[in-house]
Parts: structure tokens; sequence; C-alpha cells
């Protein structure tokens, strides 16, 4: 429990205090997601059994709830638990980056590598910077969620900060802003298609007009340090005052300047990670990780950066503990994997009972019934301009804290609001943008994503072992509706200002499209 004066707590102390304890009360997250799955099977028997159907706009076909209290059913879950268990992504993400990242830190690398990098950096720049890189991290998706928040405790703990602040800040970064970044991303790439899909299938042929990945570029440029600096002021002003001072092991603050034997550690390291980027290098060029050598959206590179970070900490684990001693056989490498997956036993009970629940609630079409029904409820309520925009981000906002997957949300709705905001004159760039601002900010705290459950595993095993997921959720909640205003704001200036959202692309539909 975070520990507050409550001679100086204001009405936000006392309303996340209150979201605290709330959250706290719920069940350990093995037994709150089975809970939840028996929610989400009685409800599913419930719509089938009342014939409850809704027409999904992406394919024209009905989408009926299924029952797992059926024949069906019972095959379907028999069939099913083991691969939603062994299939759930983030399981097999968060123990191989885990594994990878032990070796840097069992050898002391990454301890040596940060206390030497962050000595100058002033205390107060530090939560704007861990920010900025776990939104431009999103560069990697889920990856970043993964290494971040680690290393940003570190961080934290180098500048005398609680370092469950850190991971919090770069979870934040890595989710709430997850959308935004200075490179065109991943998500770009994905959500473009599905926009030009919808575009397709309003206009009866196959690429009279076409949104290109970089339709929103500009604004997400820009929103990237907006993030960086909402994220990191409400972290300072709001969530860091509710943690107590951190008293942590004596080693941690002994240690402030790295020895001539950890400095040549990381030299050496440093030196076997380069060449290793430079060998990465040179299989994209050669087309090996890459289709023509130039292309990163897409590619091998990036579909495979899980097992290339593997192999990068790995190597500059492993060469820095030889190096100044901390390995000196192998089998204190197979101690250090040990040491790190020890504390990951909670984690992997929470996999299994998670994969079960989001198993069930993408078969029983709970998901897709959810977000049509919001889709329904926006057109129904007949605003227009602004106004319509801003509910449209709301309502995303508000699907996207059951329905995790991005790209299933816009599946879903593009059909329905891209020619929905072309008849209105909008650019479908524009709808696709609207979309994103309402995908991000809740991502930090709502339970439904399976990371914020391996961040509170981490936290509970290293530094805050009373830490609890309300502890978590209430302070991350500040930072989800913060960002949230103030990108609606930005929005607004925005679109005042008559600015182009990404290349040649603008806030009204060319002429001639329709």
């Amino acid at each position: 429990m975070v520990a507050k004066n409550a001679a100086k707590q204001t009405w936000v102390d006392r309303f996340l205090n209150t979201i605290e304890t709330v959250c706290n009360k719920l069940p350990p997250p093995a037994i709150l997601f089975v809970v939840l799955f028996l929610i989400t099977a009685v409800i599913g028997a419930g719509l089938t059994s009342s014939g409850f159907s809704l027409i999904n706009p992406a394919t024209g076909k009905a989408v009926v709830s299924q029952n797992l209290f059926s024949k069906a059913g019972v095959q379907w879950l028999l069939t099913n638990l083991v691969k939603n268990f062994t299939g759930f992504a983030p399981l097999g993400l968060v123990i191989t980056m885990t594994m990878a990242i032990g070796f840097c830190e069992e050898a002391g690398f990454l301890e040596a590598l940060l206390r030497g990098s962050m000595k100058n950096v002033p205390p107060n720049v530090v939560p704007y910077l861990v920010a900025f890189l776990g939104t431009c991290g999103n560069i990697a998706s889920d990856t970043a969620m993964i290494v971040i928040p680690p290393l940003a405790a570190i961080v934290y703990i180098g500048v005398k900060k609680h370092p469950v602040v850190g991971m919090m800040v770069g979870y934040a970064g890595a989710q709430a802003g997850f959308t935004a970044n200075l490179l065109v991303a991943g998500t770009d790439s994905l959500l473009q298609g599905l926009t030009n899909q919808a575009i397709n299938a309003f206009l009866g042929k196959e690429g009279a007009f076409v949104v290109d990945v970089t339709c929103n570029w500009y604004f997400m440029f820009v929103s990237t340090f907006l993030c960086a600096l909402v994220i990191g002021w409400v972290s300072v002003h709001i969530i860091e005052p509710r943690f107590p001072k951190y008293e942590g092991a004596e080693t941690e603050e002994a240690k402030v300047d790295i020895t001539p034997v950890e400095k040549k550690g990381i030299h050496r390291a440093a030196l076997a990670m380069l060449l290793y980027v430079i060998i990465v290098i040179i299989g994209f060029k050669a087309q090996v990780l890459s289709k023509d050598g130039v292309t990163v959206v897409g590619s091998l590179m990036l579909k495979g950066l899980i097992p290339l970070l593997f192999f990068l900490f790995s190597i500059g684990g492993l060469t820095y503990g030889y190096s100044v001693g901390k390995f000196t056989k192998i089998k204190d490498v197979n101690a250090a994997m040990v040491k790190q997956m020890s504390g990951m036993g909670a984690y992997v009970v929470f996999c299994f009972f998670c994969g079960q629940f989001q198993g069930l609630f993408n078969w029983t079409k709970l998901g897709t019934l959810l977000a049509i029904s919001g889709a329904n409820f926006l057109k129904g309520i007949g605003f227009t301009g602004l106004p319509m925009c801003i509910a449209f981000i709301l309502v995303t906002a508000c699907i996207n804290i059951f329905v995790s997957s991005g790209s299933a949300k816009w599946a879903i709705l593009a059909p329905i609001f891209v020619p929905m905001f072309m008849l209105m004159g909008y650019h479908p760039g524009f709808a696709q943008l609207l979309y994103r601002l309402g995908d991000s900010p809740g991502n930090c705290f709502t339970p439904m994503s399976p990371y914020i459950w391996m961040i509170l595993s981490v936290a509970q095993e290293k530094y805050m072992p009373d830490c609890a997921i309300g502890t978590l959720i209430a302070n991350m909640i500040p930072i989800a509706v913060v960002l949230q205003i103030a990108w609606i704001i930005f929005l607004v200036v925005w679109v005042t200002l008559g600015l182009p959202i990404g290349p040649g692309v603008g806030l009204a539909l060319p002429a001639g499209v329709l």
C-alpha cells in the first residue's frame, strides 16, 4: 500500500485512494480471470438463448454469441484449453525477454551501464526521458512493454526515485502513448490497411481512393513529445508524491561510480553488441531480414525483433559477466537464468487463466458485439463536427478498456465510420486518427492487458512486496485521463490551425472522390 500523508491529501488523492482501496480488494489475478471467465460464459449463454445478434459491417453477416454450456462449448473448451495457454502471446514474449535481461541484470551489466550513463542526468529530467523512450519504444510493438519498465526501475533507483514509479512511467509511455512515434511504425501499416479495406468496400472499387501509411505521421510525430510531457508531468506532480521514499538495499545506494573493472566490462560488452548490430544490419541490407533491404515496416527484422533482442541482451550480459568475473563457468550462466525465472511462477499461473478468458471472450463473440454496439450508439446520437469527433474518441476509449486489441476494434469500426466520415466530407485518414487517439491512453490501466500483471509481478518480487493491482491502476488512471484530455485539446488546436495530419492529408476529403 502506498504511504500517504493524510494531512496533505487533496481531492485527487482521496479519489485515487478510493480507487486503490477498491481495486486492491480484487482477488488474485488467476482467480479474477476465473471469475471473468464464468461471467463471460453466463453472458454468452444468455445472449445465445435470447437470439441476440448484430450485423458486422466488416462482413455483412450477423454476429451471434456462443454458449459454453452446450455441446459445441464443451468441445471448444476441451480442444482449446491447452492451446489457449501455450498460444497466449505475452507468455512467450515475457519469458524470452526475462531470460535475456536476466543475463544483463545478474551480471551487473545494466546496473553499471545505467549508473554510468545516468550519473549526470538531472533527476527532474528522468521521468520525461523515460516516458519519451517508452513512447518511442512502441516501434517494437509489445516488446517495449516488456523491456522498458524493468530498465526504467533501475534508472529511477540510480536517481534516488521509487523504482515502481519508474516502471509505471515506462509502461505508460509504451502503452498510453502506443500509437505515437517519431517513425512510421507497424501500427501505421496495420491500421492503414484496414482503412483502405473499408474505403474499397464503400466505394465498391479496389484502389479507387487509398490512404498512405504516412497519413497520420505529422500529428503522431508531434504527439510523441506531447505524450512524454504529459506522462512525465503527471508522474512528477501526482504519482511520485503518493509514494514513500524508496529504501533500497545499501548496495544500491552505495554504488555511485563505476570501477575500472566495470568500465572494462562495459567496453567489451558494448563492442560485442555493436558487432552483433552490424551483423543484423548486414543481414537486413542483404535481404535476409527484409524483402528489399530498405523497408523496415513488415520486414522479418521487425517481426523477429524479440529473438534479435534476446541475442543482443544475451551477448551483452554474457560478455560483461565473463569480463568482470561474475560468470566464471557455465553453471553461473544457468544459475542466472534460473534466478530470473524463479520469480515468474505467479505470472505463468496468471497467463494460464487469462489465456482461457481471452479465448472464451473471442469465441463467444462478446468483444465484437460490444464494438458494434458502441458504433451503433455513436451513429444514433446525431452529433456532427467536432462534438461527433470527440464522441467517437470517447466511445473508442470506453471500448478499449474491455477489448485490448487495437486492430480487432478498427476492423469492426472502420467499415462503419470511414464511410460515415467520408459522407460528411472528412478524410478517412482523419477518421483513423480519431480512432487512434481513443485507442491508446486507457491501455495503461486496463486490467485486461496481460502486461500490467507482468509489471505487478516484477514490482512485488523486487521492489514493493505489498504492491497490489489497485496501486498500479489508481496511479495510472491520472496519466490516462490527463493524456486523453490533452490529446483532444491538441487535436482541436491542430484542426483549428488547419495543419495537415500527414503528407498531403488534411481534414477534408479531396474533391471528386465521391
